[in-house]
């Protein structure tokens, strides 16, 4: 797995009619495929989040979109960032996954994470419980989903899940890239060193020497190469000359860039790759056609090796 570059859809709201609602998705898909990205990414929610817009603003479900696009892409990788663990029961989440990864031909990443989001649980049934209780649901979820997509036949009776030899055939590979999404040091950073072969970074600036730090102490820990997790920051990018860091939403201000593409890339090489974060995630609050492919562009020779 190489994420380098990578770029995620936030939102679907176009000003357009829902007609034109999944052109504009391709849309932007091809270009990132056409300009060398590596991966593009959707969340996985159901509703829009708070900061990008009202709960009933148009949201497509993920795996049903990456499947569609996985037809009108050639080369980017395709993934959730991340996928909330507790949407899916396990074992649909592995047949979801490796059905995605022989539709697309071998370009399916598994984002996941515990879930956060309270008010889609609460609207939609699902448990939602303490953050404890979403942790240790995912860590019993990856003992069933991990030996799925090896091709195992996994058998566990837990307090979340039961399976009987559950399996998921046909798989075009017999390892699917794992990502995970966020930066707690005591929960999230040790199981990504324990099972990911990705980390994504989701922090401010300012804490990312922290972050590093921390990621390759716990690799040390476990007599892990800390060169073996791949890592990156998910951040939000304007492309304007004129834009202020104000356009940005409050929240998302601390991993923010704005500007030209080519100022857009020098403050990404200040503050993420000469923190140690080895690649970089982009969305932006309003797609414009031709944006994402200057932004790859001038970030391009900035890229780490």
């Amino acid at each position: 797995m190489t994420v380098k570059l990578g770029y995620q859809i936030p939102n679907f709201s176009y000003g357009t009619g829902v007609e034109q609602l999944f052109p504009t998705v391709v849309t932007q898909a091809r270009e990132a495929d056409e300009a060398g990205f590596d991966a593009v990414f959707v969340m996985d929610h159901f509703y829009q989040l708070p900061g990008l817009g009202a709960p009933e603003e148009p949201m497509l479900e993920a795996y049903t979109t990456l499947g569609a696009l996985a037809a009108v892409t050639e080369h980017v990788q395709l993934g959730t960032l991340v996928t909330g663990n507790t949407y899916r029961n396990p074992t649909l989440l592995a047949k979801a996954i490796t059905t995605l990864d022989v539709i697309s031909q071998g370009r399916a990443i598994l984002g996941i994470g515990t879930g956060w989001f309270e008010l889609e649980h609460d609207q939609l049934g699902y448990d939602f419980g303490t953050f404890t209780d979403r942790f240790e649901r995912l860590d019993e979820a990856l003992d069933i989903i991990l030996p799925m997509l090896a091709g195992e036949r996994p058998t566990v009776s837990g307090t979340y899940y039961r399976t009987q030899e559950a399996m998921a055939e046909p798989r075009f590979r017999d390892h699917i890239p794992l990502m995970i999404g966020g930066s707690g040091e005591k929960k999230t950073i040790p199981l990504a060193v324990e099972h990911f072969d990705h980390l994504n970074v989701i922090a401010g600036f300012d804490d990312l020497p922290t972050k590093v730090r921390v990621i390759r102490e716990r690799c040390e820990d476990v007599g892990r190469d800390p060169a073996t997790l791949e890592t990156s920051m998910l951040i939000t990018v304007i492309v304007d000359e004129k834009a202020t860091i104000d356009q940005v939403p409050e929240a998302r201000r601390a991993r923010a860039a704005v500007g030209t593409p080519e100022a857009i890339a020098e403050q990404i090489k200040t503050k993420v790759f000469d923190a140690g974060i080895g690649g970089i995630i982009f969305n932006m609050p309003h797609y414009v056609p031709g944006a994402v492919a200057a932004v790859a562009s001038a970030l391009a020779p900035l890229l780490p090796e």
